[in-house]
């Protein structure tokens, strides 16, 4: 990793101190695979990791399929997320991102002169939003997500045919209506009985459910 130097001049002892203070490293997909995310439900939070379960095992019951790709997010990813989505989407300037204390990146790029290069810092920063597989996500990622919190998941949940389901206080339902998807509003009011909460965004964020709807 490249790195600066920093002289440093104690009160005590005029003998400078040379320290290596690491440079930072440009935006780019390289930073995606860092600071992963887990799929598990045993990542999240109590009782909503309990509740989650009990819906997604109501919901293979019922012989619906369910693919979990993400439960707790590190604040680290959630930095990351959020600012190469407002650089690619939002029009925010990269030289005014703010930092994060563990998080080494340089969103501005900077040309061979040493100047800053808006088009090379947008296209890095969008690389780096294809790269979390956000394209077609149509709000920007939360930097206090309710996922830094074990509080959220975003999963896909598909059925073939009428859905008969469980719900949280042992009663049964069946589900007709369409999409036979996560976004179809009879299976929210399953998922709420569990305490288990459809994005309240809409079809903004799709695979997106909580404890709160946030």
């Amino acid at each position: 990793m490249a790195t600066a130097q920093a002289t440093l001049t104690p009160i005590t002892d005029t003998t400078p101190a040379v320290v290596d203070i690491p440079a930072k490293e440009p935006s780019g997909a390289q930073w995606v695979p860092r600071y992963p995310t887990s799929k598990a439900i045993s990542a999240c939070s109590e009782p909503f990791a309990q509740n989650l379960g009990a819906f997604i095992a109501a919901l293979k019951a019922a012989g619906a399929s369910v693919n979990i790709s993400a439960t707790y997010r590190p604040p680290e990813r959630a930095y990351l997320m959020h600012w190469c989505y407002m650089i690619s989407n939002e029009e925010q300037d990269p030289r005014t991102v703010p930092e994060k204390a563990g998080v080494n990146i340089r969103w501005d790029h900077r040309d061979a002169n040493g100047s800053y290069d808006k088009p090379s810092s947008i296209q890095a920063a969008r690389a780096m939003l294809n790269a979390y597989g956000m394209q077609n996500l149509q709000t920007p990622p939360a930097l206090n997500t309710r996922h830094t919190l074990g509080l959220a998941v975003d999963m896909s949940i598909t059925w073939g045919s009428d859905l008969t389901i469980q719900k949280a206080d042992a009663s049964t339902v069946t589900i007709t209506s369409t999409p036979r998807s996560g976004m179809n509003s009879d299976l929210r009011e399953v998922g709420a009985s569990y305490g288990v909460v459809k994005f309240v965004g809409g079809a903004a964020d799709k695979p997106h459910w909580s404890d709160n709807g946030h």
